[in-house]
């Protein structure tokens, strides 16, 4: 009979550990307790509350993509950010076109060119 032993202990490349985990988790929750002050009390001027409140965003986005998603540059994860990366082209593309499809046919169908009274005559 043989016997395998496989290491369970040993890190799998691609996981992260719970040092990772936790520091993620504080950063996100900072981040957030962040967001919520800018609009609960108003921490920057109401002009620059939302350019605040993005940047914030994309920064919670990014610790989670790393953090917990584990999307980066080194080479066990290339794969992931591939996929990653087509992905979110593929739904801005569609969502793109979406709102483009939805602004041509609000543009050429609605009669902006006539009356309310005009229109009414009409029927």
């Amino acid at each position: 009979m043989s016997h395998s032993h496989v290491n369970h202990a040993a890190p799998q490349s691609g996981h992260g550990s719970f040092k990772g985990y936790m520091i993620g988790t504080v950063l996100s929750l900072v981040l957030t307790l962040a967001s919520f002050g800018v609009v609960m009390f108003h921490l920057v001027p109401p002009a620059m509350g939302l350019v605040a409140i993005v940047v914030l965003c994309v920064a919670q986005l990014v610790v989670q993509l790393g953090y917990f998603l584990h999307i980066g540059s080194s080479r066990s994860q290339r794969a992931n950010t591939g996929i990653f990366i087509c992905t979110a082209f593929l739904i801005a593309v569609i969502v793109g076109l979406s709102l483009w499809v939805m602004h041509n046919a609000n543009v050429n169908m609605m009669p902006t060119h006539i009356s309310v009274e005009r229109a009414m005559a009409h029927d």
